[in-house]
Formats: C-alpha cells, sequence, structure tokens
C-alpha cells in the first residue's frame, strides 16, 4: 500500500465526548514533558477495526505531506497555502497510523511539537479553501472546508475535511479526508481518517481515538 494509502481522514456529524473549548488559543505558553513516541496512543489502543504501526521517521515525513495533499518537491498555489514548516525526527513529529484493509481507509494519529498557536492553522485555512498543487506536469486540486470544533478539553480545537483530486484521475484516485485537530501546551494532535472511496466516514473510530490522544497528552 502506497504512503498516500496510509492516510489522511473524512466525516463530521458526531460527538467528542468532553467538555467545550473556552476560547481561541493565541500563545502557546506551556511545554508538555515527555517525548511525544511516549505520548503517542498505543497502536493495540487504536479502534479495533483499525491494527496500527509505528511509523520511522522517513515514512513520517511522506504519510505528513500526504495528510496535507502538499508532499515533498511540490508547488503551492497561492504560495501562502504552503502548510507550515515541519521537523521530523526524535521528539519533533510522531505517527502511528491504523488501516482497515477492507475498506481501503486508514485512521492516522500525529503528534507534533510547536511554538505555534492553533490559530494560525485555522487562519491559513480559512484562506486556502482551493490549492492547486503541482510536482512537475502532475497537477492536483486540494480543497478544505472548516467543520464545527470537537469539543473537549484541550487548549483549542480544530477541524476540517479536505479531498486531493488530480487532474488526470478516475475511480478511486481521490482522497478524501476528515480531521479532528487539538492543541495542548506545545503539542498538537491531530486524527486524520482517510479513503480513497465516497463512502460514509468512520468518525466514530476518529472520535474514540482523538478523545484518547488529547486525554493522553493532558497527562504528560
Amino acid at each position: 500500500m502506497s504512503a498516500a494509502c496510509v492516510v489522511l481522514l473524512a466525516g463530521c456529524g458526531s460527538t467528542v465526548v468532553g467538555h467545550p473549548v473556552a476560547g481561541e488559543q493565541t500563545v502557546v505558553t506551556r511545554h508538555v514533558g515527555g517525548a511525544l513516541s511516549a505520548l503517542l496512543v498505543e497502536p493495540a489502543q487504536f479502534p479495533a477495526r483499525y491494527p496500527a504501526v509505528v511509523l520511522p521517521p522517513e515514512a513520517a515525513s511522506q504519510a505528513a505531506g500526504d495528510l496535507t495533499g502538499v508532499g515533498r518537491g511540490t508547488r503551492v498555489q497561492p504560495e501562502s497555502c504552503v502548510p507550515p514548516p515541519q521537523q521530523f525526527g526524535v521528539d519533533k513529529t510522531a505517527i502511528a497510523v491504523g488501516t482497515d484493509d477492507a475498506s481501503r481507509a486508514t485512521i492516522t494519529l500525529e503528534l507534533t511539537r510547536t511554538d505555534q498557536a492553533l490559530a494560525v492553522l485555522r487562519s491559513q485555512l480559512k484562506q486556502c479553501g482551493s490549492v492547486r498543487v503541482s510536482r512537475g506536469a502532475a497537477m492536483t486540486t486540494v480543497t478544505t472546508e472548516l467543520d464545527p470544533a470537537p469539543p473537549i478539553d484541550a487548549d483549542d480545537t480544530l477541524a476540517w475535511r479536505r479531498t486531493v483530486t488530480p487532474d488526470v484521475g478516475g475511480a478511486g484516485l481521490t482522497q478524501r479526508m476528515r480531521t479532528l485537530a487539538g492543541q495542548v501546551g506545545d503539542v498538537r494532535i491531530t486524527v486524520t481518517y482517510m479513503s480513497f472511496s465516497d463512502g460514509k466516514p468512520d468518525m466514530a473510530a476518529v472520535d474514540e481515538l482523538f478523545t484518547a490522544a488529547v486525554q493522553r497528552v493532558q497527562k504528560g
């Protein structure tokens, strides 16, 4: 299975257990102790239909590009929609991916260490509803739409749906994603469901994993 088949999200309309977020986080002021690898929800705790693995740094780098629809070596228009720079390696990014082979769907949990408030990403996504991405002659359109933020106890939360559509495509080539994101101190948590079909996304599994991931980071 390609790296693109090992990542991304789809679906809203379900409820995350937790408490409403008080307001938008504008500044990161707290460091969460512990290595990101130790803060990841263990693969054995992923929803039952999604046996999971923790990705090594090189695979994590590829997977992160799949999640944004902007891989390494691509050009983005408008340029202001290029995703923020991301570091990989020890305590920079940690990713675990669960795969449902029957439906070709994946659920990806990503933890990143950042000094940037989630509000910065929210602002960018609002301005980047449709983005053109090119690698050589290959072109794709990445569309992103914000969803209601999940109500859970975190500094800030965000949700979006995204499609990555190639100009030259066909059945089963469009990536459809749904993502829940939250921030606790300097750790950003994202859980993404990705499928290459137009079937209903498994948001119950996304909610379950997102809740567990936020609570795990909260405990430090």
